[in-house]
């Protein structure tokens, strides 16, 4: 029996953070983003978050021009609701991790709640004897001097600029000190409800994966937004599905993806993004929840209308 409560699933197809050589089927060519991206709306997810990646060698890259033939081709084919990263490498600039967002308008983009640093991510290097592109190892030994910086000042920025195009923001909190900056840009005027949090667990420089930490984060937002708010849970790795089981429990939307994770079990990776989304509705139905179509999505998130760019 149905519990008549509506999830909302998004898939995060490749990001930034996975490169070539830890997964054949990470999709790395426009094509490929976009075939995997249509193929994980069919399978369930009402939300499809968007990074771009240079085709010849897999680097992710800010290029509006190199996001084109995909979020053209997804908007040609499918209803899902697209969001777009304003999130980028250390180096940078605002006007390249806004470039993708001001030319396509999407209804929807990622907003960083907070600077973090990856500890640990250097250990990655041991992990592989042999690396396709030197890019690579080199992304991961910089790890321990690297900073992702989301300033007020580029925080307010990129609200007023990306959001002047009529784009809603998905606030991504990676510890709970990300909710009261939230709370902060919301007191300002700047963020409008019904907010969308994002609460990430277990990445680097981040809150930890423990459930108690969930627990906390939902209490914090529950005090800070009361009822006006849409709460979406995302962890990495083999912890992707039980934290977004367990989030789906307790109330939440989930997110699933290559960016996040390459597994679909201990193991065996993931052949594409559509198998995880996959068996995250396969867990949710076993839980009496409904999926959330896009159309329904954009109503429980507050979003104005389809393909605001298209």
């Amino acid at each position: 029996m149905s519990t008549g409560r509506k999830v909302v699933i998004t898939c995060a197809v490749t990001g930034a953070a996975h490169t070539p050589t830890m997964s054949q089927y990470l999709p790395i060519t426009p094509e490929q983003i976009a075939e995997q991206a249509i193929g994980a709306a069919n399978a369930g997810a009402a939300i499809i978050h968007f990074h771009a990646r240079n085709p010849d060698d897999g680097r992710p890259t800010p290029d509006p021009d190199v996001y084109a033939p995909a979020i053209d081709q997804v908007r040609r084919t499918s209803n899902v609701i697209i969001n777009i990263t304003t999130s980028g490498g250390p180096n940078a600039t605002l006007e390249d991790r806004i470039a993708a967002a001001l030319r396509f308008k999407p209804e929807l983009a990622s907003l960083n709640m907070g600077s973090l640093s990856p500890y640990g991510r250097q250990r990655i290097v041991d992990k592989f004897e042999h690396w396709q592109h030197a890019w690579e190892r080199e992304l991961f030994l910089a790890a321990p001097s690297r900073v992702y910086p989301n300033t007020e000042e580029i925080v307010t920025r990129t609200i007023k600029e990306v959001g002047a195009n009529g784009t809603r923001f998905e606030c991504e909190c990676y510890d709970v000190g990300h909710l009261y900056n939230v709370a902060y840009f919301a007191d300002a005027g700047l963020l409008k409800p019904p907010f969308i949090i994002q609460t990430v667990f277990g990445f680097s420089g981040g809150i930890g994966l423990e459930a108690h930490n969930m627990t906390h984060m939902r209490t914090v937002a529950d005090r800070l937004f009361g009822s006006d708010y849409q709460w979406s849970v995302l962890a990495p790795g083999k912890h992707q599905f039980r934290l977004c089981t367990m989030g789906a429990t307790m109330g939440s939307n989930v997110r699933v993806g290559m960016e996040d994770n390459l597994y679909l079990d201990k193991g065996r990776l993931a052949r594409s993004n559509a198998e995880q989304v996959a068996r995250i509705r396969d867990i949710l139905t076993l839980l009496s929840l409904d999926i959330a179509t896009p159309d329904e999505a954009r109503q429980m998130l507050g979003l104005s209308a389809s393909h605001i760019g298209g």
